[in-house]
């Protein structure tokens, strides 16, 4: 048996973004023009350490990707696995991917890590981060602790659970975080140091419906209830408010939420970015307690993004009476 053959197989996937762009001529801005064999020219460490097969699904900016191309992503990674691959790797723009890896852990059945990574300076900057991230990604992913936590983003050496991971800052190396709970480990001269032990996981199956809408509003001051009122009678399948502090509305909005929650899902969560909402403190109109009298559904600690997410794999998997259940696991 040969040297090459004796070690593990990873896949690695690129979607484009950030890790993936340069400038075409000087002045111009980057966009992604870097598939993912050329990418991994600049971490020649890859191959030393696993058989890897490469492959570009897409090369767009995250902003652009969608819950179908989503789901071809893990059509992908499902059959890497499935022909022997150790784990996965997908590296992809930072602007959506929370949310991408998110989507992906709650549909990723195995044992096998898969590792989301990128980069935020691009690949025509000086000290662009994107080979360093792509290896950490890479030793995350081969690294036997990593077993069992589902989906996972590895930025700037610290490892990430889907569910929490946040991008907090716009431009800055450091802009990932886990408000509230901190990483779940990092990496350190190639090792990977993971703070407690794999929790319990549940899996969503596949969607079989891929039609449903749900929407996205943010609750600010003094904002008029006309979009409320367009939500649920323009044929969503569910609402995500990203409310005020603990998960709050004005009165005016949840005077129209009595009337919409019974019709169709909604989720309030909260837009400070860090903590969960309330359940049983304010008893105003508009606060918790009167929402969820109202039917309303509090969101705890998952973000609004990462609600509206669920809520459309729920629905899409005709399992929106599971909502209150996956929102407090």
């Amino acid at each position: 048996m040969s040297e090459h053959s004796s070690l593990p197989r990873l896949s690695i996937a690129s979607l484009g973004g950030t890790v993936s762009m340069q400038a075409g001529a000087v002045g111009c801005g980057v966009t992604p023009s870097l598939d993912c064999e050329q990418q991994l020219l600049k971490v020649p460490q890859l191959r030393e350490m696993a058989q890897l097969n490469v492959a570009s699904l897409c090369l767009v900016p995250s902003a652009s990707l969608a819950f179908a191309t989503l789901l071809q992503v893990l059509a992908w990674a499902r059959c890497e696995v499935e022909r022997g691959a150790q784990a996965v790797v997908v590296s992809q723009g930072t602007d959506t991917l929370e949310e991408t890896a998110y989507f992906l852990d709650l549909l990723w059945p195995f044992d096998a890590p898969l590792v989301m990574t990128g980069a935020m300076r691009s690949a025509s900057q000086p000290g662009n981060d994107g080979p360093a991230n792509l290896l950490a990604a890479a030793q995350v992913a081969l690294a036997p602790g990593s077993c069992g936590r589902g989906v996972l983003v590895v930025m700037n050496d610290q490892v990430h659970c889907a569910a929490r991971v946040r991008k907090t800052a716009s431009m800055a190396i450091a802009a990932f975080e886990s408000p509230g709970c901190g990483p779940l480990g990092d990496v350190v001269e190639g090792a990977v140091l993971y703070h407690h032990s794999p929790g319990r996981r549940e899996v969503l199956p596949l969607p079989h419906r891929t039609d449903q809408r749900v929407a996205l509003l943010e609750a600010c001051l003094d904002a008029d209830t006309a979009l409320l009122h367009a939500v649920a009678t323009s044929g969503y399948g569910g609402l995500v408010i990203a409310g005020f502090g603990a998960g709050h509305v004005s009165a005016s909005w949840s005077d129209v939420l009595e009337h919409v929650a019974p019709t169709l899902p909604v989720v309030v969560a909260t837009r400070t970015g860090n903590g969960p909402t309330a359940r049983a403190t304010y008893g105003f109109a508009g606060a918790e307690i009167d929402l969820q009298k109202k039917g309303v559904h509090m969101a705890g600690q998952l973000c609004p993004r990462k609600c509206r997410i669920l809520l459309w794999l729920l629905i899409g998997t005709d399992r929106r009476h599971e909502l209150q259940d996956w929102l407090h696991a």
